[in-house]
Order: C-alpha cells, then structure tokens, then sequence
C-alpha cells in the first residue's frame, strides 16, 4: 500500500508548487474556458497570498515520497459567513495517481487537520470533482453535509458545507 502525505509547501518550494499549479489549471481550462498569457502559463494570481495572508495554507500531495497533486486551504467562503470556515481553494491530483484513493485520503488528511466549519465549491461543469467531492465529503461525514447552488464572481456551481467540529456534523440535506 502507498504512504500518501500531506505535506506544508514551504516558500522555498513555491517553484514547484506554481509548476503543479499550472497542470491544473492545464485540466481545469476545460471548464473554465482560460487560455494561456503571453508567456504561454496561466498564472495563478492567487500564488503569493498563501505565504502573506492569514488563513491560506498550501500543501502538498506526496505519495511514497512522490509529488501526486496539492490542496491550497483558504477562509473564503460564499455560504458559509461566520468568518470561521474553511474552504478548498483548489485541490488537485495528478493524473497518474487518480482514482486510487489518493484524492480521498489527501481530502481527509486536510479534513482532519482543521476541524471546523467547511465549505468545499465544485464549479457546475466539474461533473467529476462534483461526484468525487460528494462522495469523499459523504463517507467522510456519514452523509451529514449539505449542498447548496453557490455563484462566484466567474462561474456558477455547487457547494457542499459540514463541520467537523466534535460531535457537530450535520444531517445531510441536498438542494
């Protein structure tokens, strides 16, 4: 069996995280519908904020020693307004490493470290991130989550909203 980590993307090892950055955002154009800038890369402009602003935490996705993906944590939320929830920035795993229940144990491993309220959006032509995310939040919440439309700035979709807080994980309720 794989050793799957997650791990603190130090600043010292933003150059990788960017080049991670850059092959989801390669998959998630399809969605979105981004092209690439001039200099041929699409640029995270959030990149920097994750060793500057309070609340964002970027990790990495290891499996046995391997990078396989990243989850970038934030507290922007769209539903959830108390000022104290988590949410999945973007999360990522590379090709290679999908559907081996890599993505399900990082999700977990993330879960776990922060208990609290989250909020977890999955933009509405994501079909597979919406089933994957519905899946993993409801093994991980025995079905005690809620899922709600949510729009952005730039896409519409779905969020899925629980707390892991002890003992308070909500009954699941569907839009």
């Amino acid at each position: 069996m794989s050793r799957i980590e997650l791990i603190e993307a130090t600043l010292e090892r933003k150059s990788v995280l960017r080049q991670l950055i850059e092959l989801y955002e390669y998959d998630f154009s399809e969605f979105n519908g981004e092209d690439v800038n001039e200099f041929g890369r699409y640029d995270y402009k959030y990149l920097d904020h994750y060793w500057t602003d309070e609340g964002r935490h970027p990790f990495f996705i290891m499996v046995d020693g391997a990078y396989a993906g990243f989850v970038l944590i934030n507290s922007h939320s769209y539903v959830l307004t108390s000022g104290q929830a988590r949410s999945v920035a973007e999360f990522f795993v590379m090709r290679k490493y999908r559907r081996g229940g890599v993505g399900r144990e990082a999700a977990r491993l993330v879960f776990d470290r922060f208990p609290g309220e989250w909020e977890v959006r999955q933009h509405g032509d994501n079909l597979p991130s919406q089933a994957f995310w519905e899946r993993v939040i409801g093994e991980y919440t025995e079905g005690r989550y809620r899922k709600l439309a949510v729009e952005t700035e730039s896409w519409q979709g779905q969020g899925i909203i629980f707390d892991n807080s002890l003992g308070n994980l909500s009954p699941g309720v569907s839009v």
